[in-house]
């Protein structure tokens, strides 16, 4: 698959080479200065990024949903979320990159973070947060004793900061974590929703029942474990149509299907449109 049919995933940006340091965190104008102020729709897929802006505004993606961005606001930016941004110039802020690694291993499950900072969003930008974020940009271009420590401390801070204030905007019971059994579910899904695996395997691997899979999964999130696997497989179509040019039959091999028409039927199923309809409608929306 060429550059131009496939959505773009990069590390940091535009650039290729895995993250060095214990996190990156670089201004606003840094870098979009460098593109008009303009970040084309793009993924990583594996860091999280967090966007910090104290002045100026602008636009960003997020998933085909175009949001707002009034200073000062902070934008959460989990892993594999495709995210491009229209910046007025002179917009000044600043962008943390972690590693997911650095999360997985600074949060634990059963805490409720993940949760929050799983929900790409828009949020004002409290004080506290603003503060934080400014140290940790001090911190990363300095060269103090026990840099990489600090930045850990710093990131883990930061990030359970943000979740803090996305979990009280949000509302405090939309994001709840389930049991390992669903956090490991969760994994699974997350490397084998292309291929359209039966829920049994899932089961399998999980050492547990279908049903009692079920179960578990219906109380951490009110649905069915089916019903997660074709919704993951339903985002990823859904960004497909949206930032690339392959047609609807070549998505549908891409996520699994071997009959294009009967992704087309799954996706109208769960979309309320068909997905040459979906592309042409949402495509063209200002």
């Amino acid at each position: 698959m060429t550059d131009a049919l496939q959505i773009r995933s990069y590390n940091l940006f535009g650039e290729t080479d895995e993250l060095a340091d214990v996190l990156h965190v670089e201004t606003i104008r840094s870098r979009s200065e460098q593109h008009d102020w303009e970040l084309s729709p793009h993924r990583h897929a594996r860091l999280h990024q967090i966007l910090f802006m104290t002045s100026g505004g602008g636009k960003v993606d997020l998933d085909g949903k175009p949001n707002d961005l009034p200073a000062p606001c902070f934008v959460n930016i989990p892993r594999g979320v495709v995210h491009g941004y229209q910046f007025d110039p002179d917009t000044m802020g600043w962008v943390a990159t972690l590693p997911s690694d650095l999360l997985d291993h600074s949060i634990r499950a059963g805490e409720g973070v993940h949760g929050p900072l799983d929900h790409p969003c828009v949020q004002p930008l409290p004080q506290e947060l603003h503060s934080m974020a400014e140290t940790l940009f001090r911190e990363y271009h300095g060269q103090s004793f026990a840099r990489a420590q600090m930045l850990r401390a710093l990131a883990g801070a930061l990030t359970a900061l943000a979740a803090r204030h996305i979990h009280e905007a949000e509302g405090k019971g939309r994001h709840t974590e389930g049991s390992p059994v669903f956090t490991r579910f969760e994994t699974l899904v997350e490397q084998h929703f292309r291929s359209r695996r039966p829920l049994a395997d899932y089961a399998d691997d999980l050492a547990v029942s279908p049903t009692h899979l079920n179960r578990i999964v219906h109380q951490a999130t009110g649905q069915s474990a089916s019903h997660l696997v074709n919704e993951r497989m339903l985002r990823e179509a859904r960004r497909m149509l949206l930032y690339t040019s392959l047609s609807a039959a070549q998505i549908a091999y891409e996520l699994g299907f071997s009959d294009p028409a009967h992704f087309s039927r799954v996706f109208a199923k769960g979309t309320g449109m068909p997905p040459r309809r979906f592309r042409t409608r949402l495509g063209d929306s200002p």
